[in-house]
């Protein structure tokens, strides 16, 4: 995976997350709040698992070079 792609993906992350937090605002009642919750966490694995893409892609991906 290329450092764009990364890039798109999470800015996709991310737009995700707003979207889903807008929802969360204006969820009226608890079920659609529980609804929304649950796609959060589904997201946050999905953060992790890009982290842990990160972390293993080394500093090609990253856009540098690892400290000294």
């Amino acid at each position: 995976m290329s450092a764009e792609d990364t890039r798109a993906r999470l800015e996709g992350l991310l737009a995700r997350l707003d979207e889903a937090r807008s929802r969360l605002d204006a969820a009226d009642g608890s079920e659609a709040a529980v609804d929304v919750l649950q796609e959060l966490v589904d997201l946050a694995k999905e953060v992790q698992t890009e982290i842990e893409r990160q972390r293993r892609a080394g500093p090609e991906l990253r856009g540098g070079d690892e400290p000294a």
